[in-house]
């Protein structure tokens, strides 16, 4: 099957970067490009890929509001943002408007391939190099929300230690060693939190955890 997948960049040179290492691959094919926002939705909205790649600071529409269009338009395209070390506020933002991961410019180009198929799979793209700091620096943020707090009491007492763990930036594999338990079952433990928490991959629990104050910044 392959993986459809359009770039949205302002810059040409990331662009044909971009595409040149997708196109080494034989499961993935980029299917369409854009320079703006505005047109990277259009683009979007018109091939429905499998994922997009989203530059932030773009003129005219950026990254963030292009992004909010298109996960608000309900499409099953995955939003990935692309992003630099020095854009964490623009990276806080686009993990609240849901997009699925965000991945540094500077990545390797297997990281770019495994991001790509990462999100392709339903999963959540969670960088330790950026998504930790990101998310504690927006989340230290005054009470945690008591719509999300409230929500949390849905959850059983395993499941509530699981996603404290997911948020601290865990793999499946490194959580099932720290609670003892098997890794298919914490895979479950998983899917069931996203879906008892309306909740789309790991990257959105991340930021629940954080927000319904299940998780501060620094520990717990």
């Amino acid at each position: 099957m392959t993986i459809r997948v359009v770039l949205v960049d302002d810059q040409a040179m990331v662009r044909t970067g971009l595409r040149m290492v997708l196109a080494a691959e034989d499961d993935i094919e980029v299917v369409g490009e854009a320079d703006d926002g505005a047109a990277g939705v259009r683009v979007v909205t018109e091939l429905i890929p499998d994922v997009v790649l989203m530059d932030v600071r773009m003129p005219g529409t950026d990254g963030l509001e292009a992004a909010r269009q298109i996960l608000v338009a309900d499409l099953p395209t995955r939003v990935v943002v692309l992003t630099t070390f020095d854009e964490d506020e623009y990276v806080a933002a686009a993990l609240r408007a849901g997009v699925s991961g965000f991945l540094l410019k500077v990545a390797p180009p297997e990281d770019l391939v495994g991001a790509v198929r990462t999100v392709a799979a339903g999963q959540g793209l969670l960088d330790p190099a950026v998504t930790l700091r990101v998310i504690e620096r927006y989340a230290a943020a005054p009470a945690p929300d008591p719509a999300r707090a409230a929500a949390l009491a849905g959850l059983t007492e395993r499941e509530t230690d699981v996603l404290a763990l997911v948020a601290a930036g865990h793999s499946n594999a490194e959580i099932a060693a720290r609670l003892y338990l098997g890794e298919a079952t914490v895979k479950t433990h998983v899917s069931r939190i996203l879906l008892k928490l309306g909740l789309r991959d790991r990257v959105q629990a991340v930021a629940f955890a954080y927000e319904s104050g299940l998780v501060t910044p620094g520990g717990r």
